[in-house]
């Protein structure tokens, strides 16, 4: 009687609202609205509502789930019928109302499995078959978990240590024929998710990979070579986190395979069955290629940041480059040494930094420091991150403060790369922004090399003359602050300039291009790049 009297106002109420009203139970709620709906007391909604429902979990935060219910109203007038309140049809009881929403379609998820016992299917596979009858993606494995655990389904998804999680496409499905012998069941639907499978990784990515890497290092090792790590990265195509990753697992599951570092720094993978002998001979030559390459790479590089110099120096008003003396011959005294107070990037008392120059706007103006670093190559956030590291953590250029270490005032940043990745996306506050955005927000400049390109074709050289192109040809520092001034007092004669350039330092890239050749392997280092 006292659900009846919450009914008697003519507005339809939940199971929720009833216990509130009437203060019972939910389970003596649900025991009499069943019995009242049956007599034809009461009815119910024909179609179940759903509304997002909001819920405090404390330091956990406001968790957001689909709330699905029926509504109750009092059949007062005694309608022999089903009758409508509002925008809602409510209904008598019938048999073909139970479980419509539930039971049904786990019932189809399952006939249809058992209706191809030779198969396995995705769980979107399931969802693209059955989606007229309506079949969501969230009723298959909510569905499908109640018939693994009675041993009527097989489940299958990328494994780990401790847990299994979907694959792309969903969790694999198949049925288990409950006629055979348990084994030969099991072992058959094994078998059909295997040949579903085919062609694509049955594991989490990072095995994939750990069996890749382990797999190219045992292969170098037979040709009697060792395997770097920048060639592992080019293979597997992954970031720099899951290289890393698979890299640590690979040495932890495979104690046969060993790791060292050439000038402590360069990082080489070989299989312990590897000789002593032929252990050292691929040694001698990976260190004589690094020496090589890397050669070529501080020439180019090093030109890379005199030509910077010289572009800052040429448009910047009253900029005083600091200077250093070092005891490495031949080392540009305008390359600054910074001391550090914590480690940076495997840097522990010092760092290097490109150049850094003054500008005096006025008299009365506060003097601005500017500190340079160049890439020859792709910037990416962690190149630019590594230099505000770099910044902040030495004593010339950083400062404590209440939020943490900062640069000092009136120091700026300024990073100069060949290019920056256009696709890199930053997340800030959950917000993706460009890479230019984000070091905008740190106080860093950037400075692109097709900067520089449009300087000398506003001034009059052609559009195929570029700084890439200068920074190859010239031998030296020196040499290119030499080309560029020419080129700038002559901008029609530029290519003439810089044909003479190349045919002078002939000898220098073939001595180059012969070293590379003798001591490049098959698995290791990518070609010369082009000089013209």
């Amino acid at each position: 009687m006292r659900i009846l009297r919450s009914l008697s106002e003519g507005k339809p109420h939940s199971h929720r609202d009833i216990v509130k009203l009437t203060g019972l139970k939910d389970g003596q709620i649900s025991a009499c609205l069943r019995r009242c709906w049956h007599k034809g007391s009461i009815l119910r909604s024909e179609h179940p509502i759903r509304e997002t429902n909001r819920v405090l979990k404390g330091r956990a935060g406001v968790r957001i789930n689909l709330r699905s219910y029926y509504l109750y109203v009092r059949n007062a007038k005694g309608s022999p019928g089903d009758i409508e309140v509002g925008n809602a049809r409510f209904v008598f009881y019938r048999q073909s109302l139970l479980g419509v929403r539930s039971r049904s379609k786990a019932r189809m998820v399952f006939e249809y499995l058992k209706e191809h016992p030779d198969k396995a299917f995705f769980s979107k596979d399931i969802v693209d078959a059955l989606t007229e009858s309506g079949v969501r993606i969230s009723d298959v494995m909510s569905n499908t978990r109640r018939y693994e655990r009675q041993g009527l389904v097989y489940v299958r998804g990328y494994r780990t240590h401790d847990r299994q999680t979907p694959f792309k496409e969903g969790y694999l499905l198949t049925w288990i024929d409950s006629n055979l012998p348990r084994e030969d069941a099991i072992a058959g639907a094994v078998k059909r998710t295997d040949t579903a499978l085919e062609g694509r990784a049955a594991t989490s990515p990072t095995i994939e990979r750990v069996y890749r890497i382990r797999d190219m290092i045992f292969a170098a090792t037979k040709t009697r070579d060792i395997l770097a790590q920048s060639y592992i990265a080019r293979e597997l195509g992954c970031s720099d986190h899951e290289l890393e990753n698979a890299i640590r697992r690979t040495l932890q599951l495979y104690p046969d395979l060993k790791e060292l570092k050439l000038f402590n720094n360069y990082r080489y993978f070989y299989h312990n069955s590897m000789s002593p002998e032929d252990l050292q001979a691929a040694i001698v030559m990976k260190e004589n290629y690094i020496r090589i390459e890397k050669g070529r790479d501080n020439r180019i590089g090093h030109n890379w940041e005199a030509a910077v110099e010289w572009f800052v120096d040429k448009f910047t008003t009253g900029a005083s480059f600091r200077e250093q003396p070092h005891r490495t011959a031949g080392m540009d005294p305008r390359r600054i040494t910074l001391h550090l107070i914590k480690s940076v990037g495997g840097r522990r008392f010092n760092a290097e930094i490109d150049r850094v120059w003054t500008v005096t706007p006025g008299l009365f103006s506060p003097p601005t420091t500017y500190v340079l670093e160049c890439k020859w190559g792709l910037v990416r956030k962690r190149d630019v991150d590594d230099f505000l590291s770099v910044l902040r953590w030495s004593k010339d250029f950083g400062v404590d403060t209440p939020e943490g270490r900062q640069l000092k005032q009136g120091i700026t940043g300024v990073f100069a790369g060949t290019a920056f990745k256009p696709d890199e996306k930053v997340l800030v506050s959950g917000q993706p922004i460009s890479l230019g955005t984000y070091a905008n927000r740190l106080n860093i400049s950037l400075l692109k090399a097709a900067d520089f390109n449009e300087k000398l074709h506003e001034h009059g050289s052609k559009r195929d003359l570029t700084i890439q192109k200068i920074c190859n040809a010239a031998k030296n520092e020196n040499e290119i602050r030499e080309v560029l001034e020419a080129m700038w007092r002559e901008p029609a004669e530029a290519d003439k300039i810089l044909t003479d350039v190349l045919r002078r330092n002939e000898k220098v890239y073939q001595f180059e291009k012969m070293l590379q050749e003798a001591s490049k392997s098959p698995l290791q280092s990518p070609s010369v790049p082009t000089l013209t």
